[in-house]
């Protein structure tokens, strides 16, 4: 059923409009090709990754950067060898790279916003370092489409009652639009507005979770471009 009036539309940047996490993925793809464990398999040296990301995620938050500090203190705890002077530049290397990656939209965004924009309230809502979110947000050519941006270093219960009173949101016309159960659908939920659940082929381990029922509305998609036929 088509919503015809209008709604605040909070949306998700990373993996719900542009590709994020296949880049990540590759880099951590060299980085156990340099590590060349002789005993440990990818798998392994990522559960002892996922296990460093999950405490300095807390403290250094996300982003490119602290996605190297993390790739590092995983080489320092894994390396079978002494590590040289070069070691760590090159581990970093990995990581560093992904800045520099030209932003590649999900196939439908841009068409979508445009059509969402002239029906609805959009906000951009996102986690991670302020200054590599903007920078992804002016590389992508989306930015007109929103009327507001909000980055946070974690997008969780608090965070989405923030938003919703500094906006002075109605929830029953608010929707999170985003991939990850944990950041985009469950705390959203849970505060009581409504969600759209986009599910991406490989959003981040760590962004997993089932998705739970709550208080507001939950509509599951296959693709961005669908939101067209509900808004």
């Amino acid at each position: 059923m088509k919503i015809h009036d209008r709604q605040h539309l909070i949306i998700d940047a990373d993996d719900t409009l542009w590709e994020n996490n296949i880049y990540f993925e590759r880099a951590f793809d060299e980085f156990c090709d340099f590590l060349a464990h002789s005993s440990m398999s990818a798998v392994e040296v990522r559960a002892v990754l996922d296990e460093i990301e999950t405490v300095n995620n807390k403290v250094h938050g996300y982003g490119t950067a602290n996605f190297a500090r993390n790739l590092s203190e995983c080489y320092h705890k894994l390396a079978e060898r002494d590590v040289r002077a070069e070691d760590l530049p090159r581990v970093m290397s990995f990581a560093e790279q992904i800045v520099h990656h030209p932003i590649e939209l999900i196939a439908g965004v841009e068409e979508t916003l445009e059509y969402l924009s002239l029906r609805h309230d959009l906000t951009l809502f996102t986690k991670g370092n302020p200054e590599e979110q903007k920078l992804k947000l002016d590389r992508s050519g989306l930015a007109i489409y929103f009327g507001h941006t909000a980055i946070v270093k974690e997008k969780d219960a608090m965070s989405y009652s923030a938003l919703i009173q500094e906006q002075r949101f109605e929830p029953e016309r608010a929707w999170m639009i985003g991939n990850s159960p944990k950041s985009d659908i469950n705390p959203a939920i849970e505060v009581g507005i409504n969600a759209v659940f986009v599910p991406h082929q490989h959003t981040w381990r760590l962004e997993h979770e089932e998705v739970r029922e709550g208080r507001g509305r939950l509509l599951r998609l296959e693709r961005f471009a669908e939101l067209q036929d509900y808004f």
